[in-house]
């Protein structure tokens, strides 16, 4: 149960709207880990910007934040506003670089209304692509997609690409940049729709149901030449089933591990020696380590959506309050593509 604290009743005036976390979660997250709060809308300073939301991006990597545990990044403290990028619409500005109306991408988290120094923060075009895709195929996940693959992964034409979560905000990029260079796409998802709709409408070559029982033969039956980059979204038993048919000299970009976020008793990987008998490469990456690499994927991103070789789906909640069921939702496979939450 969410609990939603409202200040005392006042003369009807704007309120800024704010996710807090409440508790570190144990195990799968509850909807009591988090708390709605009303406070002032906040005022800009020198140099400052205040900035309003429109959309709000759920992603798997918030559910680390909620940890206090050491990782790549600082944790969400307890009562904290919870860490999320958006799309935000510039409302007061104190800043030479910025002005009233401007649309921007942020680290604004799960609020209505902040205020923000303009670190980090960038304008965008709200008609060169719509104004989600910022969030996604065209902002962290596509880059993080485009990073992953080509840098890490460097596949050449005719081998096989494999990625899991396949129709998610990252994994759909992946297999659809797969295609562009000439290789072999294969995904594996969650149920017969989102694979259908991974070969109809993404231009996969093939889909595996991780879901129907039968993980390792239909994987064998959709690589017959084995693999030779298979991009990690998922970990767990699906890990364990890729490690049987890579090829060797394979390539891994360890982006995410969303199978084992929630786990109390992490799964322990039994083939883990082909990576030693295949000369296997394996990479973990973070995305913001490597921000030199943006100025180069961005434009090929937008270009590649306006011009229709990228395709996406997203899931669009309304409403600020339902974050945070839509986000338990995410880490449970519900959400189709890339999930977003309407705030303004």
């Amino acid at each position: 149960m969410i609990i939603l604290e409202r200040e005392e009743a006042r003369p009807m005036t704007a309120k800024n709207m704010q996710v807090l976390l409440n508790s570190r979660p144990s195990g799968w997250v509850q909807e009591g880990d988090f708390r709605i709060v009303e406070t002032e809308i906040p005022a800009p300073g020198d140099g400052q910007v205040l900035v309003r939301s429109l959309f709000l991006s759920l992603d798997p990597y918030m559910r680390g934040r909620m940890n206090d545990a050491k990782s790549y990044a600082t944790p969400v403290p307890i009562g904290g506003v919870m860490e999320g990028e958006t799309v935000s619409e510039v409302v007061q500005s104190n800043n030479a670089r910025f002005k009233a109306g401007d649309i921007v991408v942020c680290r604004t988290g799960w609020q209505q209304y902040a205020v923000s120094d303009g670190t980090g923060m960038r304008k965008v075009d709200p008609k060169a692509v719509p104004l989600t895709t910022y969030l996604g195929v065209v902002g962290m996940p596509g880059v993080t997609a485009w990073i992953g693959l080509l840098d890490i992964g460097q596949p050449k034409e005719g081998e096989t690409v494999v990625v899991a979560a396949a129709t998610g905000a990252v994994g759909g990029v992946v297999g659809q940049i797969a295609k562009l260079k000439g290789c072999r796409a294969v995904g594996i998802a969650g149920g017969k729709a989102k694979c259908d709709y991974a070969v109809k409408e993404l231009g996969f070559d093939a889909c595996v149901d991780y879901r129907d029982g039968h993980l390792y033969d239909a994987l064998a039956a959709a690589t017959p030449k084995g693999i030779d980059v298979y991009f990690e979204n998922v970990g767990g038993e699906i890990l364990d089933t890729v490690l049987r048919r890579l090829n060797a000299n394979a390539r891994i970009p360890l982006c995410g591990l969303i199978s084992q976020y929630n786990a109390t008793d992490p799964y322990g990987v039994k083939n883990i020696a082909s990576l030693l008998v295949n000369r296997v490469k394996l990479e973990g990456f973070i995305v913001s380590d490597r921000m030199q690499r943006w100025p180069v994927a961005l434009p090929e991103l937008a270009g590649w959506v306006a011009s229709g070789k990228i395709k996406y789906r997203e899931t669009i909640t309304e409403g600020l309050e339902k974050a945070p069921k839509a986000f338990i939702g995410l880490l449970k496979g519900e959400n189709f593509g890339k999930q977003l939450v309407k705030t303004a």
